[in-house]
């Protein structure tokens, strides 16, 4: 049985954990809020550069000649960004799952602490109960651990398959790009 103290250091070290969560979620937030106005900013800066170059064109050909220099570096911006994002996203949340493991650990190893004290002052006879209820506990242990190893497994899947996809999108934008320039061109 938990003494009152020992219930009070627990209900601290959890009310620990929540803030230790809630900081760590409020820094990517603030990260994201930074790449937002970072991208802003620089969205409007080179929209202004854009404007100004095509109000200062004298001919159809030099406007043509304009929008694959446009269209690149858009595509490639579009592409970063959308990495930055999943960067901070996936970041985060390998932060919160840390945490959140230890918490868990930590939490398994106190309630089969209190189990081992328990079945210690169980009273005789109830040695079948006290073992249905260690084996429910591993179970439990055991299916916490394959959960966890499979949302690894897909976390990991997942970044290689955005890699890939980042990857083939920023070639195709090159390779629209260069095939543009080459039609103004001609």
């Amino acid at each position: 049985m938990m003494t009152p103290e020992q219930l009070i250091a627990a209900q601290k070290s959890q009310l620990e954990t929540l803030f230790a969560l809630q900081g760590k979620a409020v820094d990517g937030l603030e990260r994201l809020v930074e790449l937002n106005l970072q991208t802003l900013k620089t969205a409007m800066h080179e929209t202004s550069e854009a404007t100004i170059a095509a109000l200062s064109v004298k001919d159809l050909q030099e406007l043509t000649s304009l929008q694959p220099n446009l269209a690149q570096p858009l595509a490639e911006k579009m592409l970063a960004y959308s990495h930055h994002v999943y960067e901070i996203a996936s970041g985060t949340q390998a932060e919160l799952a840390k945490a959140v493991e230890a918490n868990a650990t930590d939490f398994n190893r106190k309630v089969q602490a209190l189990v081992e004290t328990a079945t210690k002052n169980a009273p005789a006879g109830t040695e079948t109960a006290v073992a249905m209820l260690k084996s429910a506990m591993s179970a439990a242990n055991n299916a916490y651990d394959s959960l966890h190893k499979a949302s690894k497994q897909a976390a990991e899947v997942v970044e290689a398959n955005i890699n890939t996809v980042t990857s083939t999108a920023m070639k195709a934008a090159q390779n629209t790009t260069s095939s543009r320039a080459k039609r103004a061109a001609a």
